[in-house]
């Protein structure tokens, strides 16, 4: 059975190119039938926080991405880790080795010097320490290193970058416990995959470096490796790093600005995926149609623009209830009474064209909820003692008027060719009376959603400004 796995380190929020990893993890278990697991990375004390745990699943919540199995903390695991580096010492796959920091730092400063790459000699490996006649050193503590191996080549078949090979001759022994015991990531990450069962490994191809050590952490304790797939690295507009300026935010800050989770969702899976010429689907859609084979090797770039027009689409697949359901809660935050105005489906379905996110929507609805307050200099740049009489008729026409839009498209039409005005010098100012600006769909439609007596209360208010 597939099985996979997201495994962030609760040192922040969930941003975009970790939630991407968590989408492609979680799809891969979903297409194969198979188990998504959630493990958090918190060895990191002095970073991790309960508030970043809970800022994480909120963030999967929101998208949908539920898992099978966790969440496993490694802080929980301390004694499993433990069990296992005094096995590994036992069967000297691994050994204590007590050179000082400062003696590796100048051991690495002559290597630079020399020209080779810096790495840790091995001089504590057993047999070179009894060589040179070696002792430890009273009232040290020794940190505890794997034994790599020292030939050959440690290589594998990466799902997304293709073959990927390195010599062990430029591996040295890596540090898998502190001083204290405290093990490290490399170490932890091997034990934790080999316990959960783990399958498949999606992960950012920043970890590449880090996959030969696994593989040979593996290999030693009598297990093969997971399948690999490195994903590409997700860039800014401008092509850099995605930093804060341009995505580098938590995914609930999406939420928080009205983007749909089936955009955020069509979004990230587009970033170094694709199929075919299909831009716009569902979740249930991507998860049909998502493979390994078909993620970019190459970085992908952030669009704003692309995420604005996939929200767009998606609120148009809604139907109008839910659509409505869900803008709700941006009026209420918005500081609107849903109970003051018409339906939000209703509001929505007229509004999904002319907005690109819920917040966005929800401002635009002001007027149907609240009543503007247009300043007397705002309105006088579109009502004058030319459409003033005009203005005045509506609303008195709208007294015994059918509220619907084709009566009041028609009377407003009948009302501008009687004073001998074009449609526009009545529409403007009655929209800047009404709505308490100039921008708003088909006037008709607006007015109509809004309570008649409301509607000319307004434009009474308007006249004797």
């Amino acid at each position: 059975m597939i099985r996979t796995r997201f495994a962030p380190s609760p040192t922040g929020f969930l941003h975009l190119g970790g939630a991407r990893t968590a989408l492609f993890s979680w799809a891969y278990a979903r297409r194969h039938g198979g188990v998504f697991a959630l493990r958090i990375e918190d060895t990191d004390v002095a970073r991790s926080t309960p508030e970043a745990v809970r800022a994480i699943l909120d963030g999967m919540d929101w998208l949908g991405l539920a898992y099978d199995e966790g969440p496993v903390y490694q802080m929980r695991r301390m004694d499993r880790y433990r069990a296992v580096i005094a096995d590994m010492v036992e069967r000297g796959l691994a050994y204590r080795c007590w050179m000082s920091t400062e003696e590796l730092d100048r051991l690495r400063a002559e290597q630079m010097a020399a020209g080779h790459k810096p790495r840790y000699d091995g001089r504590w490996r057993p047999e070179n320490a009894a060589r040179h006649a070696m002792t430890p050193p009273e009232g040290v503590a020794p940190v505890i290193r794997f034994r790599n191996p020292d030939t050959g080549d440690v290589a594998w078949d990466d799902k997304v970058k293709g073959r990927v090979s390195f010599a062990n001759a430029e591996l040295d022994d890596l540090v898998i416990a502190r001083p204290d015991g405290t093990p490290t990531y490399n170490f932890c990450v091997v034990v934790d995959d080999i316990d959960m069962g783990i399958t498949h490994v999606i992960r950012g191809d920043d970890h590449v470096n880090n996959t030969p050590r696994q593989i040979n952490i593996h290999r030693a304790l009598g297990y093969e490796p997971p399948v690999f797939a490195h994903v590409p690295t997700v860039l800014g507009e401008d092509g850099q790093k995605l930093s804060k300026r341009h995505g580098a935010i938590s995914v609930m800050e999406y939420e928080a600005a009205g983007y749909l989770r089936e955009a955020m969702v069509n979004f990230l899976a587009r970033l170094g995926w694709a199929h075919g010429d299909d831009e716009v689907f569902s979740p249930d859609e991507f998860v049909a149609w998502f493979d390994l084979e078909a993620i970019n090797p190459a970085a992908s770039r952030f669009n704003t623009d692309k995420l604005n027009w996939l929200n767009q689409e998606h609120m148009k697949r809604l139907d109008a209830d839910e659509l409505g359901r869900r803008l709700v809660p941006y009026l209420g935050r918005a500081g609107l009474d849903v109970t003051a105005g018409p339906d939000p489906a209703r509001v929505a379905v007229l509004l999904r064209d002319r907005v690109h996110t819920l917040a966005e929507m929800a401002d635009a609805a002001h007027y149907f909820y609240a009543t503007p307050r247009p300043s007397a200099e705002r309105l006088a740049e579109h009502l004058n003692d030319h459409n003033r009489p005009a203005v005045k008729g509506v609303a008195e026409a709208f007294a015994d008027l059918p509220w619907t839009k084709e009566a009041i498209g028609a009377r407003l039409k009948s009302e501008a060719a009687k004073h001998g005005l074009k449609p526009p010098q009545l529409m403007m100012p009655l929209r800047m009376l009404v709505a308490g600006t100039t921008q708003t769909p088909s006037l008709d439609a607006v007015l109509a959603l809004i309570p008649r007596e409301t509607v000319r209360s307004r434009i009474a208010a308007g006249l004797e400004l």
